[in-house]
């Protein structure tokens, strides 16, 4: 299923400074797991959160299934901040319980099942929990939605080798094939095998959108180091 999903037409957002997103046009298609690629400042997490209806465009548009996002995008729509947001007094059976109130759509069998692999306990209590393990139990909660778009902002950065691959065959193995993960991280390494597109960001403007197995076979090279290649120290664009 490859129907456009996500669609951003000549889109703006300033802050305040150098617009953090400059004229993007980008259409994504459903049923992928995109990577959100470029260095730092370059607008990823601002696509993001605009997406997750979080932030508003200063000029343009951009559209999820054909919706503005806000309250009516929430029903289709699973989001991972890149930062914690549960209270650390929460017990993660608690956080399980905020998010069947909240979501129709979340699987709390299936989160259940996640947790137990991932040796979490989910009568612990968050503030028990490292850092990495909390951002595994709410990686777990947003992938336990059957959403139609999945918005991961720096999903493992702070999860230990072991527990990525077993997070990454995860994504691949739970989300609704006919949505789209959209996944920014600097670990290109680590997540390059399980994506299908990427999207180039630098300085708020759309530098490259492709296909990961189209690239390696006209480059020569993977996408992470084709990534090396293209920011590498000193470039100028």
């Amino acid at each position: 299923m490859n129907d456009c999903l996500v669609q951003a037409e000549r889109l703006v957002k300033s802050y305040s400074g150098p617009p953090a997103l400059q004229e993007l046009n980008l259409s994504l298609p459903s049923g992928k797991i995109i990577g959100l690629l470029g260095p730092n400042a370059s607008g990823k997490t601002t696509f993001i959160k605009l997406l997750a209806g979080l932030l508003t465009p200063t000029a343009g548009s951009i559209t999820v299934a054909g919706l503005t996002p806000g309250p009516e995008t929430k029903a289709i729509v699973s989001y991972l901040p890149e930062r914690p947001y549960f209270n650390s007094w929460m017990r993660v059976s608690e956080c399980l319980d905020f998010f069947c109130d909240f979501y129709a759509d979340f699987d709390r069998a299936l989160a259940e099942r996640m947790l137990s692999d991932l040796g979490v306990a989910t009568d612990a209590k968050l503030r028990t929990l490292s850092k990495g393990t909390k951002e595994k139990v709410q990686l777990v909660l947003v992938m336990a939605r059957r959403a139609r778009l999945y918005l991961l902002d720096e999903p493992i950065a702070g999860v230990d080798p072991a527990a990525r691959d077993y997070i990454l065959r995860t994504i691949i193995s739970t989300y609704n094939k006919e949505a789209s993960v959209i996944l920014s991280t600097h670990l290109l390494a680590d997540v390059e095998s399980v994506l299908d597109q990427f999207v180039l960001l630098h300085n708020g403007r759309l530098l490259m959108y492709g296909n990961v197995a189209e690239l390696r076979e006209e480059k020569g090279m993977s996408l992470d180091e084709y990534f090396r290649e293209v920011f590498r120290c000193g470039r100028s664009f």
